[in-house]
């Protein structure tokens, strides 16, 4: 005799069912679980830095959903939509460039107050709030891999320079940014201050990047590395090459926390910031060498080349990734 299915049986046998078609690909299904972005091909872990959505002022909940978009699974997260977050006293000052003419006195005085207040609440703040970031992006399956709030100057205090280190934990990152110091006593004061809270202090080089311009950091602290950029490397010119950017990158890669990647062409070329595959940058063999040689570190795609009428900072962060799909897998 033919048995028959309860109720809560046949429910279950059903559930079963339509689960094995979604995985065959035979039903649509928005479950976030199956559409997790992916942006680790070949080994190496692709990664974008939130600046490069700047044209679209945006929060952290806007911010996962560019990554989504984008099929972005990690971030280099720059300060306003974590801090924003967490509560940072909202500025009374519009965006953008300083006037023509400078600040007036009365103008600076107020900065320099609102500079303050900023500085109080830093070295106040409870991480809570960044934590609460860290699990919204893991639960749409992006990871938080450095931080670069505006405190690592000379003139922070050692309690702001800690809190954006704390704050870069308390999100899952491993690692805070910093555009290289020319002063050997600042990034000696970080990589003390990194070992403390065993976070990493990435240097990040624009055309001052050459073989060599990292060796006093790298020396003071093993919590001092390179937040190599590629492309300001190529369009730095002189001895700079693409057989000396790999040289680099094979010499340096145990202090490398992560590579910057963007398209430009060379100092005889006009040192331009052109669409993927436009320029000098050798992109398809940075990411060829990070395949063969396993390197663990992020390739950040910093979208710096002007964006077509027609598009917008997403679309065109999801086509540089695209690109890195296509020579990686």
């Amino acid at each position: 005799m033919k048995k028959e299915f309860s109720r809560r049986e046949f429910l279950n046998a059903a559930s079963l069912t339509s689960f094995g078609l979604i995985l065959k690909g035979n039903l649509p299904f928005n479950a976030s679980f199956l559409n997790h972005p992916n942006s680790k091909f070949g080994g190496v872990q692709i990664g974008v830095v939130s600046y490069s959505f700047r044209s679209m002022p945006h929060d952290v909940d806007q911010l996962i959903k560019f990554c989504i978009d984008a099929n972005i699974s990690a971030v280099e997260m720059m300060e306003d939509p974590a801090e924003v977050f967490a509560g940072k006293p909202k500025s009374p000052f519009k965006m953008g460039p300083p006037p023509k003419g400078g600040f007036t006195d009365e103008q600076k005085a107020e900065r320099s107050v609102y500079a303050k207040k900023v500085a109080e609440w830093r070295a106040t703040v409870s991480m809570d709030k960044f934590k609460e970031i860290r699990k919204k992006f893991k639960a749409e399956g992006i990871s938080i891999y450095a931080f670069k709030p505006n405190v690592f100057g000379v003139n922070n205090s050692d309690a702001e320079i800690e809190y954006g280190m704390k704050a870069a934990k308390a999100m899952g990152a491993n690692c805070v940014t910093v555009e290289l110091p020319p002063d050997a006593a600042q990034s000696q004061r970080l990589g003390d201050l990194g070992a403390k809270h065993k976070v990493y202090v990435g240097y990040h080089a624009h055309l001052q990047a050459t073989d060599t311009a990292w060796d006093t950091a790298l020396s003071q602290s093993p919590y001092n590395s390179m937040n190599l950029d590629c492309g300001h490397y190529i369009a730095a010119g002189g001895k700079n090459t693409t057989a000396s950017l790999l040289a680099l990158i094979e010499a340096k890669h145990d202090r490398i926390t992560s590579l910057h990647l963007k398209d430009r062409t060379t100092k005889e070329n006009g040192a331009k910031n052109l669409v993927w595959g436009s320029g000098d940058t050798p992109i398809k063999e940075v990411l060829s060498l990070l395949k063969s040689k396993k390197y663990k570190f992020p390739a950040s795609v910093e979208l710096e080349y002007e964006i077509p009428a027609d598009s917008n900072a997403v679309k065109e962060v999801a086509k540089c990734v695209e690109m890195t799909k296509k020579i990686l897998v």
